[in-house]
C-alpha cells in the first residue's frame, strides 16, 4: 500500500523565494471572529445525527465545529486570480489556488490571516522520481469461482461467504457478529481514498447500489460529486466492506450505509492532500458517520523540501493526524492503513496511523502470518503501531473487470478491520469509540505483549463481544420470605441460554439452579429477566448468585461468560433448596407434545406460588407477536390448552409472564 499517504503540518515554512514552485497554498486563519455560527445552534453547521452521536457520548461541542468565518472566506476569493480548493474548519485554513505574487501579497496582509504557505505544485516537480504508492496494490490477481465448501467449519452460518471469504473472517472469528445479527445495519461508514472508480455497475456492490446504501460523495480534488470516474484504489477497499456474492466474497459489514470521499489527487503527491483528508474527516462528522476508514498513508511527496521526516510521525505534527485524533474526539472510530513500507528505506509507519486515538492497521494472511512489506511501529513518541492487524495478503477485492480478484496491502487489512469494528460497535452503542477498540486491542492475540509488527494483535471478534457484553450486563437480587428474586439485563438472541448458579453460606463453588432461554429474536437486542429461587436456611449469611450466559450453544465453537454477580444477605431459619438435581419449588414453562402436527398444544406452567394476572404471548421465529392470551392459576402445575389451528408450519416461542415479569419461555415446533 504505498497509497498510504504521508503529510506535514510543521507549517511549512519555505523560504519566499522558493514560494513561485508552487501554485496551491495553505493560508491559515488567526480565529473565527465575527462568525454568524454558534455553539448554541449546532444544526446550522452539523446534522442531527453527529450531533445525536456528540450527546449520546457526552461530547462538548467547541471552537473547532464552527465553520470558517464566512467573511474571511469570501475576502479571499475577491482577490483577483484566487481560486478557493477547499476549507477546513478543524484547521481553521483554506487552500487556495493562484499563479499570481500579488495575490500572495494581498492575502497574506489581511489582519487575519496568521500565515501562508506553498502547499502544492501544479505537476509533478522535475528531477523527483516518486514511485506510485499504490504500486503494488495495482496489482490484482483473478480468483476463479469457488462455491462454498459442503461440510465445512462455515456451513452454519447466517452468510454463505465462500471459501477464501470465510477464512479472512473466521481468523478473527467475526461471522459469530454475522450469525448474533450484527452486519452493519444502522452504522454508517465514511472511506476516505483516491476514487471509487465504477462501483454503481459492479458485482460486489449489486445490493449496495439496490438498497441505496451509499448517502453521498463527494471529491475533494475535483470539487464535485462525482467519485466513480478517476482511482479504483478506493473502489478496491470499499468492496472488502460492502460485497454481497453469496459464496464467492461476503463484506464484512455489508449491510452497512456508506459515504465515499476522493481526498487523493492521482495526479501527484503533495500535502494538500492532508488537507483534503483533514476536510474529508469534517465532512464525515458532520454528516454523522460513525466510522471513518482509510487506506491511505502519507510521507514522501513530489518534491522533496515537504517530506516528512520519521520524527514527525508522532500524532501530533501532520495535517492528518491532527484531523484524525479530532475526527475520534468528535466520537468517530478512526481506522488507517499503516503502511506498505517494511521492506523499505522508510520502513516505518505513515500519517494519520500515527494518531494516538487512530487504529493503525497491519497485514498479516489468514494464518495470522505477517506480511514483509507491512509497515513497522512504533510512531516517534512510542505508541504501540500498528494497533491491530487483519488480513492484507492475497485479500479478496472486487476488480476493475467486475470479477472477483486477490491483492495485498496494508490498504485491504484496514477496511477489514474496520468493517468488522463497525459490527462489533453495532452491538453496543453503549459504548464511546475508545472502548470499542480498547476490547478489540484486549482481545488481540498477542495483547499481552504488544510488538512493532501486529500492535496488540489479531483480535478475536467473539472474544470482544464478551468482555463488552460483561461491561453491559447487570444483576441484582432481593429476597421476601425466603424467596430470592434475580434480576439481570443483558444482550442476547434466541440461540443463546442463560444458567444460573448459586453459592449458599458454607459452601465454597457455585451449583446450578436453573437455567432460562432467551426471548424470540435473531438479532441481537437488550432484554431482562427474573429468576425465582426458594431458600430455607439454618445458617444466615450471604447468597450468592451468578448468571452465566452462554453466547454459543454449538459443540465446536461453545463459548459462555459470566456477565454478573448478585448478593442476599438471609437471616436463620431459610435452608437453600432448587438445585439442578432437586428443585421441589421449581418454576417451568412447557409444551406438549412437542414438535406438534395437529391444532391444538397443551401448555405446562409450574410454579410455587400463585399467578392472578398470568398474560401468555406466542411469538413466530422472527419475533412477531402471533398470540395472546390472559389466563391465572393457583400454586403448582397447570395446564392450558392452547389452539394452534391457524398457525402455519415453523419455529414458535411462547412467553409466560407474572404481570409483567416473564418467568418462563418455551419453545414450539409445528410440523
Amino acid at each position: 500500500m504505498k497509497r498510504y499517504l504521508p503529510l506535514l503540518i510543521v507549517l511549512l515554512t519555505v523560504v519566499s523565494d522558493s514560494q513561485a514552485q508552487f501554485t496551491r497554498y495553505l493560508v491559515k486563519l488567526k480565529n473565527k471572529g465575527g462568525s454568524p455560527y454558534t455553539l448554541s445552534s449546532p444544526l446550522a453547521y452539523l446534522s442531527q445525527r453527529s450531533i445525536d452521536r456528540r450527546t449520546r457520548y457526552a461530547i462538548a461541542l467547541d471552537s473547532t465545529d464552527l465553520p470558517v468565518t464566512p467573511s474571511y472566506i469570501t475576502q479571499i476569493k475577491n482577490v483577483p486570480n484566487v481560486t478557493i480548493l477547499n476549507v477546513s474548519k478543524w484547521m481553521n485554513a483554506v487552500t487556495i489556488q493562484t499563479s499570481d505574487a500579488n495575490a500572495i501579497t494581498t492575502i497574506n496582509g489581511f489582519s487575519f490571516v496568521q500565515s501562508l504557505n506553498g502547499i502544492a505544485a501544479k505537476g509533478i516537480q522535475t528531477g523527483r522520481n516518486q514511485p506510485d504508492k499504490f504500486e503494488q496494490e495495482r496489482t490484482i490477481t483473478a480468483l476463479p469461482v469457488q462455491q462454498r465448501m459442503e461440510g465445512t467449519e462455515g456451513i452454519a452460518d447466517y452468510f454463505n461467504y465462500g471459501v477464501n471469504s470465510f477464512r479472512e473472517i473466521h481468523l478473527h472469528k467475526g461471522e459469530f457478529l454475522h450469525n448474533v445479527g450484527l452486519r452493519g445495519q444502522g452504522m454508517q461508514i465514511a472511506i476516505l481514498d483516491n476514487g471509487f472508480n465504477n462501483y454503481t455497475v459492479l458485482k460486489a456492490f449489486d445490493s449496495v447500489n439496490a438498497n441505496a446504501q451509499v448517502l453521498g460523495t463527494w471529491d475533494f480534488v475535483a470539487r464535485e460529486q462525482n467519485v466513480t470516474n478517476d482511482g479504483s484504489h478506493g473502489m478496491n477497499c470499499f468492496s472488502t466492506i460492502a460485497a454481497n456474492i453469496p459464496g464467492q466474497f461476503m463484506g464484512k459489514a455489508p449491510k452497512a450505509n456508506f459515504w465515499l470521499y476522493q481526498t487523493e489527487d492521482n495526479s501527484s503527491e503533495y500535502p494538500i492532500e492532508e488537507l483534503n483528508w483533514a476536510c474529508g474527516a469534517e465532512r464525515s462528522d458532520s454528516s454523522g458517520a460513525d466510522v471513518i476508514t482509510t487506506s491511505l498513508g502519507y510521507t514522501q511527496f513530489d518534491n522533496a523540501v515537504l517530506d516528512h521526516t520519521y520524527a514527525d510521525m508522532n500524532g501530533n505534527t501532520t495535517i492528518a493526524a491532527i484531523a484524525a485524533d479530532l475526527a475520534a474526539k468528535k466520537g468517530m472510530m478512526v481506522f488507517a492503513a499503516n503502511g506498505n513500507d517494511g521492506g523499505l528505506s522508510w520502513h516505518y509507519l505513515g500519517t494519520p496511523a500515527d494518531g494516538d486515538s487512530v487504529v493503525a492497521v497491519g497485514a498479516v494472511d489468514t494464518l495470522g502470518n505477517v506480511a514483509g512489506f507491512s509497515s513497522y511501529g512504533p510512531s516517534s513518541d512510542g505508541q504501540i503501531k500498528p494497533d491491530l492487524a487483519s488480513v492484507g495478503v492475497n485479500a479478496l477485492v472486487q476488480t476493475t473487470g467486475n470479477t472477483v480478484g486477490t491483492s495485498s496491502g496494508t490498504s485491504f487489512a484496514t477496511p477489514n478491520m474496520a468493517g468488522l469494528g463497525t459490527c462489533l460497535w453495532q452491538g453496543f452503542p453503549e459504548f464511546n469509540n475508545m472502548k470499542i477498540i480498547r476490547a478489540m486491542q484486549q482481545a488481540g492475540s498477542i495483547a499481552t505483549a504488544p510488538n512493532n509488527r501486529i500492535g496488540y494483535g489479531i483480535p478475536n471478534m467473539k472474544t470482544a463481544f464478551s468482555s463488552l457484553l460483561v461491561d453491559f450486563a447487570t444483576s441484582s437480587a432481593t429476597v421476601s420470605v425466603c424467596t430470592a428474586t434475580i434480576s439481570w439485563t443483558s444482550k442476547d438472541v434466541d440461540v443463546m441460554k442463560y444458567e444460573i448458579e448459586r453459592k449458599v453460606p458454607g459452601e465454597l463453588v457455585y451449583t446450578k439452579v436453573g437455567e432460562l432461554n432467551p426471548v424470540a429474536g435473531s438479532l441481537l437486542a437488550t432484554h431482562s429477566y427474573q429468576f425465582n429461587n426458594t431458600i430455607v436456611s439454618s445458617t444466615p449469611g450471604t447468597v450468592s448468585y451468578r448468571i452465566r450466559q452462554i453466547i454459543d450453544t454449538v459443540a465446536a465453537s461453545f463459548t459462555a461468560v459470566y456477565i454478573d454477580t448478585a448478593n442476599i444477605s438471609i437471616s436463620s431459619g431459610c435452608f437453600a433448596t432448587g438445585t439442578v438435581t432437586v428443585d421441589p419449588n421449581k418454576v417451568s414453562v412447557t409444551v406438549q407434545p412437542n414438535p406438534v402436527s395437529g391444532n391444538s398444544v397443551t401448555l405446562v406452567v409450574e410454579t410455587p406460588y400463585a399467578i392472578n394476572n398470568m398474560p401468555v404471548a406466542l411469538y413466530d421465529g422472527k419475533g412477531r407477536l402471533m398470540m395472546q392470551l390472559q389466563y391465572a392459576k393457583g400454586s403448582g402445575k397447570k395446564t392450558f390448552d392452547l389452539s394452534i389451528g391457524k398457525l402455519a408450519k415453523g419455529k414458535y416461542y411462547i412467553k409466560v409472564l407474572n404481570d409483567r415479569k416473564t418467568i418462563g419461555t418455551a419453545e414450539l415446533l409445528k410440523l
